[in-house]
Order: structure tokens, then sequence, then C-alpha cells
């Protein structure tokens, strides 16, 4: 078991969620509307796809914090990290996953949409830092597709690993063009 701090939790999200902003901001209409040869999405579907995953985890986490509150579980300002969270996220970054039905881009949402849709996320995660704060809930899990039952805590901490997987990736599209 690892733990990480909240503070440098939400730093590293914010720091990441700030260079998704500034590659997309940096690309054209038509590097952003592109399929690429051999691809399924364009960089605004998977901008797309990463808003949808966002706007779900910060619901999780809601959740999973409401019922460590409802409880009295206090927090001491960490979050905690399974082994199998890291052994399986270490996993996962070597493989090309298909992303679940309910995640997976509708295409009608434009990049500006989308990116609207992310930075109303950030506030949304900013403002579930309090609880965070106060709440320890470790104890409860919600399923993962890939990486199993996973705390509120590991569920922020994917919200920038997410993030950064798809930054590279788009890093990659761009880099074919």
């Amino acid at each position: 078991m690892d733990s990480r701090s909240i503070d440098e939790v939400y730093k590293k999200n914010n720091d990441v969620a700030d260079r998704l902003e500034a590659l997309v901001g940096s690309l054209d209409k038509e590097q952003i509307d592109v399929l690429p040869k051999g691809e399924k999405w364009t960089i605004g579907n998977i901008v797309e796809h990463v808003s949808i995953v966002e706007a779900g985890v910060i619901r999780i986490c809601g959740k999973l914090l409401r019922k460590a509150e409802s409880e009295g579980k206090a927090a001491d300002g960490t979050i905690s990290v399974s082994d199998s969270f890291m052994e399986k996220t270490l996993e996962i970054a070597r493989l090309k996953l298909e992303a679940p039905e309910i995640v997976q881009p509708t295409k009608k949402r434009s990049i500006d949409q989308s990116l609207a849709r992310l930075k109303e996320s950030r506030i949304q995660l900013q403002e579930l830092k309090s609880s965070f704060e106060k709440f320890d809930s470790t104890d409860y899990r919600f399923p993962h597709p890939f990486l199993g039952e996973l705390s509120a805590g590991e569920w922020l901490m994917l919200v920038g690993g997410h993030k950064l997987r798809h930054i590279k990736q788009i890093e990659r599209l761009v880099g074919q063009t």
C-alpha cells in the first residue's frame, strides 16, 4: 500500500489538464477533425472521450465520498493506493485498450464543447477536494472495467493518468500527419 498527499494528486491532475489544453490549443481544425489512417477516432473524438470519462469519474468519486461521510470515516490528508492498482496501471499502460461502449465518443460534440466539459469537470473536481481532505473512502470501491475495484482516491489518480495516456496518443497522431 502506497499513499500520496491529496494536494500532490490534485497538482499532478491540474498539470496534466493544462498540458492537454495547451496541446489541443496548438492544433488546427484539420488536425483535430482528421481521422488518421488505421484509427477509429479523430483527436476531437479522443478529447470527447476524455471528457465523458472524467464526468463519470467525478460521479463515482462523489458517490464513494458520500458513503465515507455517512459513516464519518475521517481522512488523514493522503490517498491510499493499493499495490494491485499500481501494478495494473503499469500493465495497461503498455496495452491498446478498447473503451467500453458507455465512454465511447458520440462524435457529435465539437472540440469546443468537449473542452468546455473538461473545464466544468475541473471545477467539479476542485469542489470535491474538501471531501477528499475530510473523509477516507478507502474502504468503498467501484469497479473499473480494466483495473477492478477502485477507491475514490484511486479513481482520482486515474483522472491525470487517463489524460496523460491520451495526450501521448494525440502526440503520436499529430506526428503521423
